[in-house]
């Protein structure tokens, strides 16, 4: 089984290569579409996401000793000498959570603050979150340090037994934060409304990760850059593309056929690119696990298509993708079905989906950016017993973001045509589902657990899963759609993001 562990050096330099780079997660070594080590089984997931830029403020006061009378308040930051302890505290555990974090994050020198008028200085600089540790003072500087900007967001650190103990931790209270869902309802892509109870955390530096990975994901979905070829769409909802410009403001680049049809089939013919084809595809037939139940030129045809779809993304500076008329337009001309490509596209970090259905693709985005794994587009189906199963032909195999689970390469299934995998998940493995009600904005989320991979006469890739949570509340919500899943509990991210950017988001199993 070929597995890949990304050290702290590795991951900090493709981040850094990605943001330096014109087009995110697109490594140059892919320019050349006709070598032969274009395609790399063994290389860490690409990252494509751009950094989540985080400001520490320390507040406090100093407090002055008065005979006679309460001079001081709660908290364990009274001076300038605990200030300075408390911000080398605050560094080290960040720089932490830096190394543990999976995803991208810069952290910024802590900057301590004392006034409103210091706190103002602050937010001249560049960041998407400031982090407050309020050990000691005012609420009026506690407000001047929450982030003016509204496309900007707040977290709150207070200590109870993680250090010295906060004042804050006793004060922070309704009169100074947002509660409920109501106060979300407003919220949009550029307005994340007002400082909210659940920005705070208390002593749990991984509860504090939850929040800042649900911030990366918000930043590097909205405005997502995406290829359509053939078109945009959305299953039983026409407006589905514009509501994801609209609300999400995803970039959705619409490339008909008409402009590539000659390139995909010049490049079929191309000597060069389909050697490299064949020696790509020799090598994906050699991973463990791997047994090939199609013909093996549909996979060397999946390759060729490949190197077209990542040049179309270089072109295009996207690091999403998603074709419309993959069951049949497509087949003549790419001789395959594109089954495959997808699934070799979202195995290297990139985002890759078939049917351009935009009821689920942002969905898919941002549940990626969240979880940093490969994320599997699927059919959904009626819900009985607590077990439902999810099936499409185009699952990656890299799900875990390291090894590749076992799958047959066999044709599509509707088709019976090109090459698909029909993957195999471990049974007991957690997963992550989206169900979104069309284009309303209503998300519902909900884990479960696989139980096991039939064979059903139904797209290759299938899995029945037990629910975890309100099964029969699901059945309420049966919509013959697409769903998205991932590897893992990513609910609580979801969750949080969800409320930022007015997702109406539903909890299925209550996190």
């Amino acid at each position: 089984m070929v597995a890949h562990q990304m050290n702290r050096r590795q991951f900090v330099g493709l981040s850094a290569a990605s943001v330096a780079g014109g087009i995110l997660g697109l490594r140059s070594a892919d320019a050349n579409a006709t070598r032969g080590d274009a395609w790399d089984p063994g290389a860490p997931l690409m990252v494509t996401g751009k950094p989540l830029r985080v400001q520490p403020i320390l507040m406090y006061r100093v407090a002055q000793r008065r005979e006679a009378t309460s001079w001081k308040s709660w908290g364990g930051v009274q001076d300038d000498q605990a200030a300075e302890k408390e911000s080398r505290q605050i560094a080290e555990e960040l720089g932490t959570l830096e190394i543990q974090a999976g995803f991208p994050l810069e952290i910024l020198p802590v900057l301590k603050v004392r006034s409103p008028e210091e706190a103002a200085k602050v937010h001249e600089s560049e960041y998407d979150c400031v982090i407050v540790y309020p050990a000691t003072g005012s609420g009026e500087t506690l407000r001047a340090c929450f982030a003016p900007k509204k496309d900007r967001d707040t977290l709150i650190f207070v200590r109870r037994r993680s250090g010295p103990v906060y004042y804050w931790y006793e004060a922070l209270s309704t009169r100074y934060l947002a509660t409920g869902h109501e106060a979300s309802r407003g919220n949009t892509w550029n307005d994340h409304g007002p400082v909210h109870v659940d920005d705070v955390v208390v002593d749990d530096g991984a509860e504090l990760l939850r929040r800042l990975r649900a911030l990366y994901g918000i930043k590097n979905f909205i405005g997502a850059r995406i290829v359509a070829l053939g078109g945009p769409w959305g299953k039983y909802a026409p407006d589905a593309p514009q509501v994801a410009r609209d609300r999400y403001r995803l970039n959705i680049i619409d490339v008909p056929y008409e402009q590539v049809s000659a390139r995909i089939e010049a490049a079929t013919k191309d000597r060069g690119r389909l050697h490299a084809a064949q020696r790509m595809a020799e090598r994906y037939l050699s991973l463990p696990g791997t047994t090939l139940m199609t013909d093996k030129e549909f996979v060397t045809n999946a390759f060729v298509l490949y190197s077209f779809v990542k040049e179309l993304m270089r072109e295009h500076e996207a690091p999403a993708f998603t074709i419309r008329g993959c069951m049949s337009t497509i087949l003549p001309i790419a001789r395959t079905t594109p089954c495959l490509t997808l699934g070799l596209l979202n195995d290297e970090g990139l985002i890759a989906f078939c049917e351009s259905d935009f009821v689920i693709i942002p969905a898919g985005i941002l549940l990626h950016y969240i979880s940093g794994r490969p994320v599997f587009m699927h059919n959904s189906t009626f819900p009985h017993d607590g077990i439902m199963t999810a099936a499409h032909c185009s699952a990656p195999r890299r799900l875990d973001g390291v090894h590749y689970e076992p799958a047959r390469i066999m044709t599509h299934y509707e088709s019976e045509y090109g090459a698909a995998p029909k993957v195999e998940i471990p049974v007991g493995q957690q997963v992550t589902f989206i169900d979104p009600e069309y284009s309303t904005g209503r998300w519902l989320g909900f884990t479960g657990v696989v139980k096991g991979n039939p064979f059903y006469e139904v797209c290759r890739s299938q899995q029945d899963v037990e629910i975890q949570g309100d099964w029969k509340k699901l059945c309420s919500e049966v919509r013959d759609s697409h769903w998205m899943m991932v590897y893992d509990d990513h609910l609580k991210e979801l969750g949080y993001a969800a409320r930022k950017i007015g997702i109406d988001w539903v909890d299925l199993s209550g996190a």
